[in-house]
């Protein structure tokens, strides 16, 4: 049996169904949960489906997230775009009758019962996508919004090198046979407000730059109060530095005073990064990763270490 096939009879049998996805979701974490508990839903109308976790304003138009409900007997988790246990946000696979991970980073640990883990995968919402169609499962205008957003968001608008032949097929085929607006979701996804964009040029003016090509930047809850943004527009911000030619790696550093730790996103054209910051308790993708630290001095640490992976690649072009 394969794993779309086993993923599907689980969720079958289950009465009720939890899904969860990263702390800090984006709309990969957010998309891939959201939509598959609608896909769940027009399925099997009966069972009780709850996509958990805490919201975020930023995307609010992907749908609303629920309470954790009472966990019962015969209960299944599902969670996605997740790779360890203690970035899940709202509850642990452990609590429950089964579970499962549906997952795209490259594997750090078991934590679930049945895990699906696809690094060739651009995004939790892809995996999505194979799943409907190598199972009885159907697609719905709103789950196609939310994956589509997830896929978008994650391939940086399908410009990141994890961006497949196949992203694109199973895209194609989900816009052809459920036609949304991606105008529409364009505009949710990058329409800012004008005090994002004054804030988005004093990170470009205020990097500090090694000279192995490590751009980094601490920004402290006065400035972000400053500036009138909230703890998470950093990170939602970090890839508009791709293209900056000087840039090999970015790094921002962003208190969060309310829940006393330092959200670190980090981003790459070319070292890897993702073994760095999984020494550090994070992890991601090999160009795309972060952490949330309780000592700020630790990301003076992972500034070195990055700074001499970096080095290594530009002497030998290898991590």
């Amino acid at each position: 049996m394969n794993v779309y096939k086993k993923i599907y009879k689980e969720i079958k049998k289950a009465k009720v169904i939890v899904l969860a996805h990263h702390i800090g979701p984006d709309p990969d974490a957010l998309g891939s949960s959201l939509a598959l508990k609608e896909i769940i839903l027009n399925k099997f109308p009966k069972k009780e489906v709850y996509a958990i976790g805490h919201p975020t304003s930023r995307f609010s138009f992907l749908g609303k997230l629920d309470k954790l409900p009472e966990i019962k007997d015969k209960s299944l988790i599902i969670v996605t775009d997740t790779p360890d246990l203690h970035r899940i946000d709202g509850t642990l696979p452990q609590k429950f009758t089964n579970s499962i991970k549906i997952d795209h980073h490259p594997f750090i640990e078991k934590t679930c019962n049945l895990e699906w883990i696809d690094p060739n995968a651009s995004s939790a919402c892809q995996m999505i996508i194979e799943l409907v169609n190598h199972t009885k499962l159907k697609m719905t205008k709103k789950a196609a919004i939310c994956l589509f957003a997830g896929i978008v968001t994650d391939t940086n608008r399908f410009m990141f090198e994890y961006t497949t032949p196949k992203t694109f097929k199973l895209v194609g085929q989900m816009l052809d046979e459920t036609p949304i607006d991606i105008n529409e979701i364009y505009n949710e996804l990058y329409l800012r407000p004008y005090k994002e964009i004054k804030f988005e040029n004093y990170l470009a003016s205020n990097f500090n730059l090694t000279e192995n090509g490590v751009a980094y930047l601490k920004i402290t809850s006065d400035i972000l109060k400053e500036y009138d943004v909230d703890v998470a527009t950093p990170g939602n911000m970090i890839n508009n530095f791709n293209f900056i030619k000087e840039f090999l790696v970015w790094v921002t550093c962003t208190e969060d005073k309310n829940n006393q730790i330092y959200r670190i996103s980090v981003r790459s054209r070319g070292p890897v990064i993702n073994k760095v910051l999984e020494r550090h308790h994070g992890g991601g993708h090999k160009y795309a990763s972060g952490v949330r630290l309780q000592n700020p001095e630790e990301f003076d640490e992972i500034i070195k270490e990055l700074d001499e992976v970096t080095k290594q690649y530009n002497e030998k072009g290898v991590l």
